[in-house]
Parts: C-alpha cells; sequence; structure tokens
C-alpha cells in the first residue's frame, strides 16, 4: 500500500490509540544520547548482577545492532495507574502491645505489579501494531522492556517525556505512572520533537528515596535500589540494607510517589491492571503459608512470579522483620525450616529484628517507671 510517511504516521497513532496506548511517538533509530553515561554506569558496575545489561552493551548503544537497516523507532506509553493505595505506609509494630491489638502486618507492592504481567498485555498489543506495519512493507523487531534498546533515551527524544532526576521519565499528562514500548521498525516515520525538561529546581525523587539509591540527578546505583534488591537481586539481601526496605515486598514507588507531575494522574483504562488480592489484600503471614504449587497459581499472569517463591518469601520475611509483631514470630519459624535455604536464612534474621525490637520496648518502658537499674 503506497501512502507518504505522513499519512502513514497519522494512521499509526490512530491505531496505537484504539487498542489502548496513552502515547505513541516516534524517534529517529540513531545512536542513542547517552550511551557514553551508559558504559560508564557498566563500568563502575552499578548495574549490579544485571548481567543482561553488559552482555547487551553494544546492541544498546547501536540499534543497527538490533535490527539492520532499521530508520525509525515507535515509542508507545501505557498507563498503569490505579489511583492512591489505601493505608499507611511503612511503621514498625509496637511489640509491646497485645499481639491482637493491631492488624496483621502487610506489605507494599509497586503498583505496577498490582495486576496482570504488563509485559503480556503490551506485547499483545505490539503484535497488533507489527502486523499493521507489515501492510505498508515494514520489518519490525518489538520490545517491552525486554530488548536490548535504551528505551527511555528513545522516550524522550521523541517527546513522550521527559528525563527525570530519579531516571524516570516523566509526562505532563500521565505523571511518572507508565510503562514503555518500542518497535524499532525499517519504515522512515517522521520523528517528533522532544519536550522541555520541567523538573527545575525540584529533587524531592532524590530525597525520598530509603536507600539513597539516586546518588546525584540521573545517577542511579542499581545495587542501593529496592527494585534491585527485591526483584533483580537472587541471592542474599546485604544486612545494612534489609531495614532499609521497609514492609515494601516487591519494587518501590516512593521516587514516583514524590514527583509533584503526579498529581494530575489519571486512572489506566486498562481493566487488565486493576489490583488483585493476592497483591493488594494479603498479611506477609499468609504470604508465608504459600508451597511453590499454591505461589505459582496465585501469581500467574502476574509480574511477580518472576522472581519465583524463594525470591518473593525472602522479601517478605526482610518485610516482617521490619514492620512485623510477636503474633508473626510462628510463621517466621516455620519459614526458618524452609527447606529453601535462602527463605530459611531471612527469616532468622526477621525473628531476631522482632525480639530485638521487643526487648528495646521493653527497656524503654523500665526507664520511664524508673526501673533502669533492673536491666542487666
Amino acid at each position: 500500500m503506497q501512502i507518504s510517511a505522513a499519512e502513514l504516521k497519522v494512521r499509526l497513532i490512530s491505531f496505537a490509540r484504539e487498542i489502548g496506548f496513552d502515547s505513541c511517538r516516534i524517534a529517529a533509530c540513531k545512536a542513542p544520547p547517552h550511551a557514553m553515561e551508559f558504559r560508564e554506569w557498566l563500568g563502575e558496575s552499578a548495574h549490579g548482577e544485571m548481567n543482561y545489561m553488559q552482555r547487551g552493551e553494544e546492541k544498546r548503544c547501536d540499534p543497527q545492532k538490533v535490527l539492520a537497516g532499521a530508520k525509525s523507532i515507535v515509542v508507545f506509553a501505557q498507563n498503569y495507574f490505579q489511583g492512591n493505595e489505601s493505608g499507611i505506609g511503612f511503621q514498625p509494630m509496637d511489640d509491646w502491645q497485645d499481639a491482637h491489638a493491631t492488624p496483621a502486618a502487610t506489605g507494599r507492592i509497586a503498583r505496577y505489579a498490582w495486576g496482570d504481567d504488563y509485559h503480556e498485555v503490551i506485547a499483545e498489543k505490539l503484535d497488533k501494531i507489527d502486523n499493521f506495519l507489515r501492510e505498508f512493507g515494514g520489518e519490525q523487531k518489538c520490545y517491552v522492556d525486554t530488548g536490548p534498546v535504551l528505551e527511555r533515551d528513545y522516550a524522550a527524544q521523541a517527546g513522550i517525556g521527559w528525563h527525570g532526576k530519579s531516571t524516570m521519565l516523566i509526562d505532563q499528562r500521565l505523571g511518572t505512572w507508565f510503562f514503555l514500548a518500542e518497535i524499532l521498525t525499517t519504515l522512515e516515520l517522521p520523528a517528533d520533537e522532544p519536550v522541555p525538561n520541567h523538573c527545575g529546581t525540584c529533587e524531592r525523587c532524590i530525597t525520598a528515596c530509603p536507600t539513597g539509591a539516586i546518588t546525584a540527578p540521573h545517577r542511579v546505583d542499581a545495587r542501593r535500589c529496592i527494585s534491585y534488591l527485591t526483584i533483580e537481586l537472587k541471592g542474599v539481601i546485604p544486612l545494612d540494607l534489609r531495614p532499609l526496605i521497609g514492609d515494601r515486598i516487591f519494587g518501590c514507588d516512593d521516587c514516583l510517589d514524590a514527583c509533584p507531575w503526579n498529581r494530575f494522574a489519571q486512572e489506566s483504562r486498562e481493566a487488565a491492571f486493576s489490583a488483585r488480592k493476592s497483591t493488594t489484600g494479603m498479611s506477609l503471614r499468609e504470604y508465608l503459608e504459600l508451597s511453590d504449587a499454591e505461589f505459582r497459581a496465585f501469581f500467574r499472569n502476574s509480574p511477580i512470579k518472576r522472581i519465583k517463591r524463594r525470591g518473593f518469601l525472602r522479601n517478605v520475611c526482610v518485610a516482617l522483620g521490619n514492620a512485623g509483631d510477636i503474633s508473626d514470630i510462628p510463621a517466621l519459624e516455620r519459614a526458618a525450616r524452609d527447606p529453601e535455604p535462602l527463605i530459611a536464612e531471612h527469616a532468622r534474621w526477621a525473628i531476631d529484628r522482632i525480639r530485638y525490637r521487643r526487648k528495646q520496648r521493653s527497656e524503654r518502658v523500665l526507664e520511664s517507671k524508673g526501673g533502669a537499674h533492673w536491666i542487666s
């Protein structure tokens, strides 16, 4: 079918909106502007154990090595915001109180993982876009956060949003609550212009980071990031970082929550991202009772399934160590006997933390009653 590149772009954008994307814009297929910074970041080992970043270094810095002859990168944004979380953030339980006087501790899961796995939801839409472009002679490569592409660079070039100081992309309409996806195509489409950076002097995202992972504007040390620690890290969570994780059990939204642009965020049209009971309605100790088969059934079609039972229950144990109370000890003692060593070790740490907090509280109460001389 022969039409002008400008008309094809108009049709493409219309089709993308029709199938549910919130934004569709075009970047020229050339080297990403932050390729040098990306290489430096890898050289500092700030990517931690994300070895796939290093394996794909050359492709991430040269999209022609991903798809030879590619001329354009079509970038899509998909809103996933489900409204504000109910309840409060992390507050350690008062272990001196009657264990039955407070509700069971719950954990926090990053909003993007409340519903169905975005990889699968968006991949279906990209397949439709791919077929659409094939009708006009295009050859494509499609990615949803999985390919060797520096997607935020191309999204910023295309004007989807601008680089926030947390390194997250910010859009004036969507705030920070959106997924990115991209299609490299051999079709040459008119490129869009970037949008101005509207962060100004604001550094709320930097100060909000619980672990200090945002080491400077636009610089993140993944090894300290709670999203990395609870998702990408496969082994033992460093002892000094465990208390800073609080009650987060999969990812972290703190730098996103802090962004003032999110006051304009609207709830997503995509029903697949709606919260499940398994992600917003469970106590931490209930998660600890899941067998491997139950975990897989519970989190079927969820991004959480990716870290498997061992990784998820490791995170749950850490959260209980920070937010649980003495009523959680029996569940943690069972977890401490789990055949998976990773779970057992973090469960023992959590038990020690809860008991230590209780001891501290007891000592403070005795001191307030003038009985400090009784304490050994």
